[in-house]
């Protein structure tokens, strides 16, 4: 895909699917900005990419903090053409219980990052996006498969789902695009935080390969291209829609 002259900006773009998407984006010649809340890793992707992408530090719980971040967007660099609202979690503490036993305050956790941030960044984006721009916004196929333990995540991921098909309606008069990219198990560099050893991570992995039936785990380029391809011209037809990326394990 040529992005040339597409100005985007990807939240959670500091690391895994995030810096996969942001990664594709620039080989595809777009330039832009990639947020995420740890200064160092945002420092670590930043080198990795070229020149055209700054890092911006953003908690995208926080709607202060969002605020400011299309300030600072637009002293550096004015409108946007894409917007991939990535920034999500699946793993962590809390984030994986029973239904019956989940609490409050990892419930509110959850929510706070994987529906209500999701809500608020495009709020907040609006008055920053060009006319015309695309709008991707990251989901799961826990939309479409229940995982034990994943109550809170699934259903935040089903309304990321639903949001896209009312955003669309309302913003059509604009020309704003607002579409959804699913993605199965990616390789990211989550399985080496959950305070495992990397034999036992390996291990993880391979119970997620079983399940797919392309007999591989997926990489974040694989969502990158998925990506790219709704931020261009070529998807220009597409609105409302969602790209399963999950070789195979929803349809097959």
């Amino acid at each position: 895909m040529n992005l040339s002259g597409k100005k985007a900006l990807i939240t959670g773009g500091n690391s895994g699917i995030g810096f996969g998407i942001a990664q594709e984006l620039s080989k595809a010649a777009a330039t832009g900005f990639i947020v995420g809340r740890n200064s160092e890793t945002l420092e670590s992707a930043q080198k990795t990419l070229n020149e055209d992408f700054q890092s911006i530090e953003c908690d995208v719980t926080d709607n202060e903090q969002l605020k400011s971040l299309f300030e600072k967007l637009e002293q550096r660099g004015g409108k946007l053409d894409v917007l991939v609202v990535n920034a999500g979690g699946a793993i962590g503490p809390g984030s994986i219980q029973p239904f019956e036993a989940f609490d409050e305050e990892s419930h509110d956790k959850m929510v706070a990052l994987n529906l209500r941030s999701v809500f608020f960044t495009v709020q907040k984006a609006l008055p920053y996006l060009n006319e015309g721009a695309s709008v991707i916004l990251i989901a799961s196929i826990a939309v479409h498969k229940g995982f034990p333990g994943m109550s809170v995540y699934a259903a935040c991921k089903a309304g990321v789902r639903s949001l896209a098909r009312t955003l669309s309606v309302e913003l059509m008069h604009r020309g704003i695009r607002v579409n959804v990219v699913s993605p199965g198990t990616i390789d990211t560099p989550v399985f080496n935080r959950l305070g495992i050893s990397d034999e036992e991570a390996e291990q993880a992995k391979q119970q997620f390969v079983d399940l797919i039936p392309m007999g591989r785990i997926g990489k974040p380029k694989d969502i990158g291209a998925a990506v790219c391809f709704l931020a261009s011209d070529e998807s220009s037809f597409m609105v409302g829609e969602e790209i399963i990326v999950d070789g195979g394990v929803v349809n097959l």
